[in-house]
């Protein structure tokens, strides 16, 4: 899916597809519960690239979680929302998100795009800080990049039924990705 921006150049990153660095990454999210603390958790099965073009309007992302591989520090809780209850990971084993379009400059980045939960898909933007490029010691350059956006459980039919009352309807996402260039 091609991008479109203002911006004309992609800064300090080559060009290519470059690979995600799992063990550099990390996908959260936060959400309330019972409407006084917030509990927070991790997908630790993910998959990403960055295809890096001439012009950020020729660049993409594109992820793909497990949604089996939700970690928030409590295996009965976990396995709890991973069942037909909550997740139903049987019938919604992941969720994807593919950007159609980036856009910023200097340091003030953001990518639209589409996050598809099961069989639906709904538009979500994620402000986007690059965190730079360096050099690593086996000699790759690698980026890095946070990133934050939210959702609705109720836009992706993740009600939860009477469970869901206990929990916020905003699902906060956090994401630090570490991407590798790709090589000459």
């Amino acid at each position: 899916m091609k991008t479109t921006t203002t911006s004309t150049a992609v800064p300090s990153l080559a060009r290519g597809t470059w690979a995600l660095d799992t063990h550099h990454t990390s996908v959260g999210f936060k959400v309330r519960h019972l409407g006084i603390a917030k509990v927070r958790g991790r997908f630790d099965d993910v998959s990403a690239e960055l295809v890096v073009g001439p012009t950020v309007g020729d660049s993409r992302v594109a992820a793909t979680v497990a949604l089996a591989s939700i970690d928030t520090g409590n295996a009965e809780r976990d396995a709890h929302l991973r069942s037909a209850d909550l997740l139903d990971v049987e019938n919604r084993p992941t969720m994807s998100y593919r950007s159609n379009r980036i856009r910023g400059e200097g340091s003030d980045w953001a990518i639209e795009g589409d996050l598809t939960i099961g069989e639906i898909t709904r538009p979500l933007t994620l402000a986007v800080e690059l965190g730079g490029v360096e050099d690593f010691f086996d000699g790759t350059r690698h980026a890095g990049f946070e990133a934050v956006g939210e959702i609705r459980r109720k836009d992706f039919e993740l009600d939860f039924g009477a469970l869901g009352a206990m929990l916020g309807d905003v699902v906060q996402i956090e994401l630090e990705l570490e991407f590798i260039e790709p090589a000459a």
